[in-house]
């Protein structure tokens, strides 16, 4: 990752090696200074990349385990591709907007992860399967548990570097993967696939494919199996997809039963503002059964207190993006919000720093009805949406949810939402949306979509 003409130079990671592509995208920082230049693949090189991966052998299950050990050691604390861990973080907040505190804490989710990536996806795999065919007891027969494929493709999101610690469990489970990085944070894959390769992973086992659009739906035909990040509208196209997982918006909420939310505005506040409020596990709605007015008040108020700060500043907690971009939110979300009542950002929510780039500072709007359209609104920064709820609402409002923080003492209402498809997560009580610990699911299990379980009886 040589630098010319002071850009960095992000090379294409194929199962040949590295690769400088004549077609370089230069990727500038927040505030329109280019900073790097990422290789775009061709088709044609798409095509013998993931015919590369799906040539390839597979490491045996405890070589994988500690290869991804090293790798998240490498990646976190080594100087990988002549960058150090403190270059990476600054490049990354540059770019993306993330304050560096916050790419500071993914880094390290990302290397926790691939520590414990085989823990991980040991808790997925049923009760009743083993891992190999040969264990003992396939002899009176069992279920084994097996890949569904062999190559699996992702589709990175750029909003936020944590997303790559999932993609690291399709690697311990034995699966190549080819990377298809974001344009605007190609700096975290780079990182993590050369930090993999150094660890031990061949080059043939975990490729990093950047490409534009035209090209890009070539990595996901290429491969067994693929994990697709981004809004609705990737939602629409691969929804239902037997091969495809969609990773979309996370709507998560919170709900408030009783009169004691006071003394649990600390959790609501931290949910809402938590990652810059960048996450899918921020909270993007809260209900309050009763009057809401009071608590987008308590929240306007809090919210309002965060300073406007560079990105790469120790104390930065909203992010930034280009003045332009941060108006075209600012115009989407004042348009959306006609008919609600706003606590904080009507006026406006860009602070321009002055270099071309903007803080996004926060949103409180409350809503006159649970069912109100704009509950379903998720923008990348503190943005909520307060509204009012009743037992004769029911968990309808609530539906649809990533993660579903319940502030309540109702045991019948906790198992309705538990039992309700689409909510992936509940958090009862003081737990924050952003809540996650490695061995639980985030939108389910990975290992449940890449994975299957056979039947082997053997003599």
């Amino acid at each position: 990752m040589e630098g010319v003409q002071g850009l960095v130079q992000l090379d294409a990671l194929g199962p040949g090696g590295a690769f400088r592509a004549r077609n370089r995208l230069t990727v500038p920082d927040v505030g329109g200074t280019p900073v790097a230049e990422l290789s775009l693949v061709p088709s044609l090189y798409v095509q013998r990349s993931m015919a590369a991966l799906h040539r390839a052998g597979t490491l045996p299950a405890d070589e994988r385990a500690a290869a991804l050990e090293r790798a998240g050691r490498i990646f976190a604390t080594a100087t990988v591709g002549g960058l150090t861990p403190q270059e990476y973080r600054a490049l990354v907040s540059r770019c993306s907007g993330l304050p560096v505190a916050v790419v500071t804490a993914a880094a390290e989710i990302v290397a926790d992860a691939a520590a414990q990536a085989r823990d991980t996806t040991s808790q997925a795999r049923p009760r009743g399967a083993v891992d190999h065919w040969n264990d003992p007891s396939t002899r009176q027969g069992r279920a084994v548990w097996t890949r569904r494929g062999n190559v699996f493709a992702v589709h990175a999101a750029g909003n936020h570097p944590g997303v790559h610690a999932l993609w690291l469990e399709a690697l311990a489970l034995g699966y190549r993967v080819a990377v298809r990085p974001s344009r605007r944070e190609p700096f975290t894959p780079h990182r993590l696939v050369s930090a993999l390769r150094e660890a031990g992973f061949p080059d043939d086992h975990v490729v990093l494919l950047p490409t534009d659009h035209a090209v890009a739906d070539g990595v996901i035909k290429g491969a067994d199996l693929a994990m697709v990040y981004g809004g609705d509208e990737v939602m629409k196209k691969y929804g239902g997809h037997p091969t495809v997982l969609p990773q979309g918006p996370g709507r998560s909420k919170i709900l408030i039963t009783g009169d004691d939310w006071r003394s649990h505005l600390d959790v609501i506040v931290d949910s809402i503002g938590d990652e810059g409020g960048t996450a899918c596990v921020n909270a993007t709605a809260v209900f309050v059964e009763g009057d809401p007015a009071p608590v987008a008040e308590a929240i306007a108020d809090r919210l309002s207190a965060i300073p406007s700060l560079p990105p790469q500043d120790p104390k930065a907690v909203l992010p930034v993006q280009p003045v332009k971009e941060a108006r075209a939110v600012e115009r989407y979300l004042l348009r959306s919000a006609e008919g609600t009542t706003a606590r904080l950002g009507g006026d406006g929510i860009v602070d321009e720093l002055g270099d071309g780039s903007a803080v996004l500072r926060p949103a409180v709007f409350q809503l006159p009805r649970g069912d109100a359209r704009q509950a379903g609104i998720e923008l990348g920064f503190p943005c909520v949406w307060v509204a009012p709820w009743s037992r004769a609402d029911g968990i309808e409002p609530l539906k649809n949810s990533l993660v579903l923080t319940a502030i309540t003492e109702d045991e019948q209402l906790i198992g309705q939402l538990v039992d309700e498809p689409t909510i992936s997560n509940v958090h009862v009580g003081d737990r924050p949306t952003y809540w996650m610990r490695p061995g639980t699911p985030h939108d389910g299990y990975l290992a449940e979509f890449l994975m299957r379980t056979k039947t082997v009886v053997r003599d």
